[in-house]
């Protein structure tokens, strides 16, 4: 199955509300013919594109190649928060990887939100950057550890930005009793993320990369230099970056065995009016919960609800999004039962065994980034910058990443679908009884 039009139209953004609210951008021409480049990138998301950019105010000469349009894949289609340290929390990743590297890793996160915020502002991108996530605890028994991960974060790096929350404190932010406590967290950020990659090609185009859209690679011809070749055209450079996440396919196997696509849907219901939207979330921070399937939301700037969850088994989209979203959606919020849900999505986004990206070098000249596992949106674009910084020769942050454990799945590539079924089904019903 090719996840690239297993589930969308071809050349076509979803129909999300993102793709309804975002700033139009003309489509680029498809690659005809060959052509020389220093580096070529394949995969226009947050990856893709931020390597593009930094690439290119540092000298090189970049070409982007993509399968649809820039940001069509998990880029333009995710829950929009900018969340803070990495996918693991600090104290799991002091033991997986020592405290100098976990310190580093906690200063690459902290250097992502501020690339989000930093390359909005410079490039005038309409991101609609706004601060604050909370997350939130379903069940009582997990409250003190969250709450002593906020003391941990205070007193071993310094992070002030995070304060506790109580039941109480949780239920006047929600308007809901579904939890029992967690933490707000005032450094952490949400975007319009289709805005936010559009913005990217825009800065990248005007600092010269050429992108191509709508040519998928269908083949990587290792050497120095390497060959990209798309059904119409190929494109010879120096260096090849791999950011295709979970559109990867089979274009390097040894990725594939250690990223897992996996499927994710939005809804966003009819406008609620800013009283109704302020009775779901009093303030405007989005949310994530602690669910094994997450359920994440946020107000939208027209005063929606933007919700996100649901299980999916399998690769093929569900037929009705609206209503595998709306179940979790109706746990928290009942009081939505007859609200319309006028926009619904689906995406793949990737993960790995451990919940941590995997950055390596897959050949002398070829470098690959991905598997963010939902936490992609500021992580995504710091990997541009560091994937970037590496072709240039300062690859000490890249290396970070790269010692950073992440495992193959068992049975690779062929079995990581039945793998991911039996997982999801084991976890969802852990969360249905509440363990």
């Amino acid at each position: 199955m090719n996840l690239l039009y297993s589930n969308d139209k071809r050349g076509q953004y979803p129909d999300s509300w993102y793709a309804a609210t975002a700033t139009p951008l003309d489509p680029f021409p498809k690659l005809k013919g060959a052509h020389t480049f220093d580096v070529c990138v394949i995969g226009a998301g947050y990856t893709g594109l931020s390597t593009a950019l930094h690439l290119a105010e540092r000298g090189y000469s970049v070409a982007v190649i993509e399968a649809h349009r820039v940001g069509w894949g998990a880029s333009g289609r995710n829950g929009g928060q900018v969340g803070s340290g990495q996918r693991r929390e600090q104290d799991e990743l002091e033991k997986m990887v020592g405290i100098d590297d976990a310190r580093h890793l906690w200063d690459l996160s902290e250097q992502a939100k501020a690339l989000i915020k930093s390359l909005t502002d410079t490039h005038q991108i309409e991101s609609a950057h706004k601060q604050g996530v909370a997350h939130v605890e379903c069940h009582a028994k997990d409250v003190p550890h969250a709450h002593a991960y906020t003391e941990h974060l205070e007193k071993t790096y310094g992070y002030m930005q995070i304060q506790n929350l109580d039941r109480d404190a949780t239920c006047e932010l929600l308007g809901t009793n579904a939890y029992h406590g967690g933490a707000l967290d005032m450094g952490a950020a949400h975007i319009h993320p289709l805005n936010f990659a559009i913005g990217l090609a825009r800065a990248a185009t005007t600092a010269g990369v050429q992108i191509f859209e709508q040519s998928e690679v269908t083949k990587i011809a290792k050497g120095d230099p390497a060959t990209v070749v798309t059904a119409h055209g190929k494109v010879t450079a120096n260096h090849v970056v791999l950011a295709c996440n979970g559109y990867l396919g089979g274009l390097n196997e040894a990725t594939a065995a250690r990223v897992m696509p996996i499927n994710n849907f939005i809804v966003a219901t009819e406008p609620l009016g800013q009283r109704g939207a302020e009775a779901l979330i009093k303030q405007d921070v989005a949310i994530a919960d602690s669910k094994f399937v997450v359920n994440y939301y946020r107000r939208s700037a027209d005063n929606r609800l933007l919700f996100g969850g649901g299980e999916s088994y399998g690769y093929k989209f569900p037929k009705d999004i609206r209503e595998v979203v709306s179940k979790p959606m109706l746990q928290i919020y009942p009081q939505l039962k007859d609200v319309k849900l006028e926009y619904a999505w689906g995406g793949t986004l990737a993960i790995t065994v451990n919940r941590m990206p995997h950055f390596a070098q897959v050949a002398p000249n070829i470098l690959s980034a991905s598997g963010y596992s939902g936490h992609g949106v500021a992580l995504a674009t710091l990997a541009g910058k560091i994937t970037a910084a590496a072709i240039a020769g300062q690859a000490e942050d890249f290396d970070v990443m790269s010692r950073v454990p992440t495992h193959r799945f068992p049975g690779g590539r062929a079995l990581r679908s039945p793998s991911l079924k039996l997982a999801m089904t084991w976890y969802a019903m852990r969360d249905r009884l509440g363990l």
